[in-house]
């Protein structure tokens, strides 16, 4: 640490009532740590982020064989301890009155079959990416892979724009619309996800940061949500915001508060675009990059990317599920354990399903270690696994029933599920299924999965194809001392990565 703690009077903290809201804890001041946190280390900072820190556990748990996680792991306040205060005022969950996110929220509590999920993923699904996304993905590609920004380590230029996509997905604002603090409540945001450990001052500094500047960005959501459902933004159902009003009806399953809540949780959600693009580039890179994916990659831009070959997904789309499948941006699914015996912290303790180890399970492949688009050829779906499939692997019934939820918004649209729990669209009666096998564990598993996968898909595509379009290499630069960005949870990385053009003809 940068700081020591300065052996000084403390002065006391004016006593408040006790409440579930708020954690205190008070030590006389001769049993106070010296030398341990720095001096201006608030003490409900420490209360509510580091002492929650050191009490609490993070285990791994097994490689699933089918594609869900059962509900002894529970995903109902699902997330680690010393997080609670970047959400809420209390520095402890508060969903019941601050709203809460389909993500740390179990099964139990979504409504009938999952509908909070369906509710959230009728926003995502991939019709409207095409028609109603695709030219503000395209947009931020244009920005970003402009030729001012060639030779420049690139990850700091991803974050100069990614808010505008963020928030014109969400609410349909960009740019000088979004004011300052919206701004840093962002970076403050991704900056504790990656940095992690809250004895750290850079944590320190930017959670309290997030803490600050959350009122008023909550505030200015809530006024652009009801500017949506008063039809003053134009083009309104080119954002998420649109069809979760619409088709969760503001009711018990996704109220307003929760609207509020999801666009900024997604901080969280989306923190894995940075992650993969810089991935991405680097397997890419000219001199160091990996030949199996760049062989795969040519070969697949060559040969009609997007053309129907006789698979549920096209070949860039096998591409991206397979970068997808070997980078795992995301670590695992986490969740909560029921507790028989409680010790000191317990109450804090997590577990971790892994993405990475169970994608490379050979239970699950013949070759996992091999980078091969084509094993989602004969990969089942989520429109396989139904009651049958289920039969067939032993099991005497599905735990999840096949209930589609029809959305409300006037498409022709259904949210569908597998008998293993992952949601799906069906589109015009047409359904746009995932990969449903427990090798492909990138996005989660069952009623766990990802609910935006559709759109990450097509961000990564987009990305692809712009890097194309415009004959661009990657290299890595050779500084002596590249910035350290936040790139995702638990995730820093040296922006060292450039993109140069091929020299035109």
């Amino acid at each position: 640490m940068s700081k020591q703690l300065q052996e000084k009077p403390v002065q006391e903290q004016p006593a408040r009532e006790a409440s579930e809201t708020f954690i205190t804890i008070r030590l006389p001041e001769d049993a106070r740590p010296i030398g341990l946190l720095p001096a201006e280390f608030e003490a409900d900072y420490v209360a509510g982020a580091v002492a929650p820190f050191f009490l609490s556990g993070r285990y791994t748990g097994e490689r699933p064989a089918l594609p869900m996680i059962d509900f002894a792991f529970g995903k109902e306040k699902a997330i680690d301890p010393h997080m609670w205060g970047l959400l809420y005022d209390g520095w402890t969950p508060n969903g019941e009155e601050e709203g809460t996110s389909v993500f740390i929220q179990g099964y139990e509590n979504r409504g009938a079959h999952n509908e909070r999920k369906r509710i959230y993923m009728s926003a995502t699904s991939p019709d409207l990416v095409k028609t109603r996304y695709r030219d503000k993905i395209v947009r931020f590609f244009d920005e970003l892979l402009a030729d001012v920004n060639a030779g420049k380590p690139l990850m700091k230029q991803f974050y100069a724009h990614y808010f505008d996509m963020y928030w014109d997905l969400h609410l349909g604002v960009r740019g000088d619309a979004i004011p300052a603090e919206v701004r840093q409540f962002g970076s403050s945001f991704n900056a504790v996800l990656g940095f992690g450990f809250p004895t750290t001052d850079v944590v320190h500094e930017n959670y309290m940061r997030v803490r600050q500047t959350r009122e008023p960005l909550k505030r200015w959501v809530d006024s652009r949500v009801q500017a949506i459902i008063d039809g003053k933004v134009p083009d309104a159902d080119r954002t998420f915001v649109h069809y979760w009003v619409k088709n969760g009806g503001l009711g018990p399953n996704f109220r307003r508060k929760d609207i509020v809540f999801e666009c900024f949780h997604n901080f969280l959600a989306f923190s894995q675009l940075g992650n993969t693009t810089y991935n991405i580039m680097a397997r890419l890179e000219a001199a160091h990059g990996d030949q199996a994916i760049k062989r795969w990659l040519e070969r697949t831009m060559a040969n009609g990317p997007d053309e129907d070959d006789g698979c549920e997904f096209t070949p860039l789309d096998r591409f991206v599920m397979e970068l997808f499948r070997t980078i795992s941006p995301n670590a695992g699914s986490l969740s909560v354990l029921p507790r028989r015996r409680a010790l000191m912290g317990a109450e804090f303790s997590t577990i971790i399903t892994p993405h990475a180890a169970t994608s490379m399970d050979p239970r699950h492949w013949t070759d996992p270690e091999a980078f091969d688009p084509d094993r989602y050829r004969t990969a089942p779906t989520t429109a396989d696994n139904d009651e049958g499939r289920v039969h067939e692997l032993g099991l005497a019934q599905g735990p999840f029933p096949q209930c589609p939820f029809a959305v409300k918004d006037g498409r022709n649209v259904e949210l569908a599920n597998s008998a293993f729990g992952a949601v799906y669209p069906v589109i015009e009666g047409v359904a746009a299924p995932l990969c449903d096998t427990a090798g492909y564990a990138p996005f989660g598993f069952g009623y766990r999965r990802c609910a935006g996968e559709h759109l990450v898909i097509a961000f990564v595509k987009e990305f692809l194809r712009a890097s194309r379009k415009r004959g661009l290499s990657f290299t890595r630069l050779q500084l002596q001392s590249p910035e350290r960005l936040p790139v995702g949870p638990g995730t820093v990385i040296s922006d060292d990565i450039a993109f140069q053009r091929a020299a035109r003809t």
